[in-house]
């Protein structure tokens, strides 16, 4: 697998494990690590919750896109978006345009489990927070397989394997 512009961006679903299966790639790969909502929050000086309290989800998603139009423009970076970034087109082209794009998927059951304590998700925040991450599951898997070079499950084995095989192809690329 070669990385167009030497970027991996990683999509998915809260609780995939983007941010941290992208920390490990970005290290095992000699690369910098972004995290488009940790950049986000830092630039706003707020949460993401927050974000969404004051603006809703359209003002959080204008904000998003901004952060994201610009970080796909680095080179040798591992990105790791927001679950949501894929359903706007602006974002699913400039992320196929600048860099080689990975679905860490994971079904719905399993994002549960991984994100069912958490408080920090607004869009889980409702009555039943597992209906909710279906139903979003729902609309983004389709969006997130249209956007992805690749599909890999989102364990971290997997994510491993595919680290090496990366490496391996960055040594043999740096030989030549």
């Amino acid at each position: 697998m070669q990385m167009h512009r030497g970027n991996l961006f990683l999509i998915g679903m809260p609780g995939s494990g983007k941010s941290t299966l992208g920390r490990l790639l970005a290290k095992r790969l000699d690369k910098r690590f972004y995290d488009a909502d940790v950049e986000l929050e830092r630039r706003l000086g707020v949460s993401i919750a927050v974000i969404f309290e004051l603006e809703g989800e359209p003002g959080f998603r204008d904000r998003e896109e901004a952060v994201l139009a610009e970080y796909v423009e680095h080179m040798n970076a591992v990105l790791a978006t927001g679950g949501g970034a894929v359903l706007r087109p602006a974002n699913r082209e400039r992320l196929k345009q600048n860099g080689t794009v990975l679905y860490l998927h994971a079904t719905p059951e399993t994002l549960w489990e991984r994100t069912r304590r958490s408080k920090h998700r607004p869009l889980l925040q409702s009555l039943d927070p597992f209906q909710r991450l279906k139903d979003l599951y729902a609309v983004r898997d389709p969006l997130y397989r249209e956007t992805a070079d690749f599909v890999i499950e989102s364990d971290q084995e997997q994510v491993i394997r595919l680290a090496q095989r990366l490496e391996q192809q960055l040594r043999a690329a740096a030989r030549a």
